[in-house]
This record gives C-alpha cells, sequence and structure tokens, in this order.
C-alpha cells in the first residue's frame, strides 16, 4: 500500500513559523520575561504599517526558515517570499497589540471542537442569537480592503475589541490565510473562510464564554490587565 504524502504549501510554511514565533513571545510574555514584554512592545509599534518599515523589528520576525529548502520542500520564489514576510509582519504586530496587558493567551490553535478563526471571533463578540451588524460590517470591511496595509488597519480595529473581550484568536491560522489573500483570487478564498467560521459559532461548546457585544459603552475593566505594558 502506498502512501501518498500531503505536500507543504507556502502557506502552511507561513502559518507554522508564526506558530512558532508566537509560542515564544507568548511564553516569555506570561511568564514576565522582559525580553518578551520588550519584544511584544516592539512589535505593537508596527502594527497598521508596512512591513519594512521599522527596521528594529528585522530581529524580531526571523524568516530564515522560509529561505530553506528541507525534506524535499522547494525553495519559495521571491513573490512568495515577499507574500510570506509582509503576512507574518501583519500577524506578529496584530497578535503583539492583542497580547497587551492580558494574562491569559491570546493566541490560542484553532480545533474542530474550538474554533478560534477570525470570523468565529467576530461572532462571539455578539449576543447569543443576535447578529450585531456594526460588528459584522467590521469582518466585512476587514474582507474587502483593497490592499494589505488596509487590511491590516482594519483588523487592527477589531483585534482591539477582541482584546477589550477577553477574546482570543488562532494567529497561525490568520498569517496562513494572509498569506493566500495576497495572492491572485486569494481575497475572494479567505473571505469564504472568515464566512464560514463566523457561521461555525454556533457548534461551540456552551462554555466557551459568549461575552457582551463590543459597543461604545462596553466596559474595558478587566481582572485579567497587567501594568507590565506601562512603558
Amino acid at each position: 500500500m502506498t502512501t501518498v504524502s500531503t505536500p507543504v504549501t507556502p502557506r502552511d510554511r507561513v502559518a507554522r513559523l508564526a506558530a512558532d514565533h508566537i509560542h515564544v513571545l507568548q511564553r516569555g510574555y506570561l511568564g514576565d520575561q522582559s525580553h518578551a514584554v520588550a519584544a511584544l512592545a516592539r512589535l505593537r509599534r508596527g502594527a497598521g504599517r508596512e512591513a519594512g518599515q521599522l527596521p528594529d523589528l528585522w530581529t524580531l520576525i526571523d524568516t530564515g526558515p522560509l529561505h530553506q529548502s528541507t525534506d524535499g520542500v522547494r525553495p519559495m520564489s521571491e513573490s512568495e517570499l515577499v507574500r510570506a514576510e509582509d503576512a507574518l509582519h501583519v500577524a506578529l504586530t496584530l497578535y503583539a497589540c492583542h497580547q497587551q496587558s492580558r494574562s491569559k493567551g491570546m493566541h490560542q490553535a484553532d480545533r474542530p471542537d474550538r474554533r478560534r478563526g477570525l470570523g468565529t471571533a467576530v461572532r462571539r463578540m455578539m449576543k447569543p442569537g443576535e447578529i450585531d451588524e456594526p460588528l459584522l460590517k467590521r469582518l466585512v470591511r476587514a474582507g474587502t480592503a483593497p490592499d494589505l496595509t488596509a487590511l491590516a488597519q482594519r483588523l487592527r480595529d477589531i483585534v482591539v475589541l477582541l482584546r477589550r473581550e477577553d477574546i482570543d484568536l488562532d494567529y497561525a491560522l490568520l498569517a496562513g490565510q494572509l498569506y493566500t489573500w495576497q495572492r491572485p483570487g486569494g481575497a475572494d478564498a479567505v473571505r469564504r473562510e472568515w464566512g464560514r467560521s463566523f457561521h461555525a459559532w454556533h457548534d461551540q461548546p456552551k462554555d466557551s464564554g459568549t461575552p457582551s457585544a463590543a459597543g461604545p459603552a462596553a466596559d474595558t475593566t478587566r481582572t485579567t490587565d497587567t501594568d507590565k505594558d506601562a512603558s
């Protein structure tokens, strides 16, 4: 019997590298390690800005593994590398904003029994059985962004709300989606993924939590806030 292995795609490599980076950052941050706290503070300054604008971040987002060819995986082309680097920059800087002053990990892996995609995260901010049109509009606007810079800025607006409501997100999955979004026809595919994720909320376990809608009057005071980001 011949076993057919699934080829590793550039998107897979981007998602895995994002997960590796964030795992180290998150573990260090939650352990109150000064280097991790400082790294997230630096990454936050890059949120909503193009990759490469801040040379200070070059040493924080190591894309070296993307240039390597291992286990039969072909080297990535120049255009693939550019998309990958941009996707990693957006995903990691958004994660840094999300994790700020949170005492639990705001990156959590998406699983069949615990969905952590962007659509599900937005849906979790809504009251059970109701659709909050302003929140849904934010997700739609992100999906229809004209370019990656605009997309990053619109996603940052959503992440600020997720952070306020203490709702986690799979940033490795998001990094892979950001890579796909930049490919020809990729934006349509990613919008479909976000739409399916949004509608997958009804499959969540009852104890997943149903935070209040993040409207203007929502309470922003949380017992999980810390002051280690004050500087």
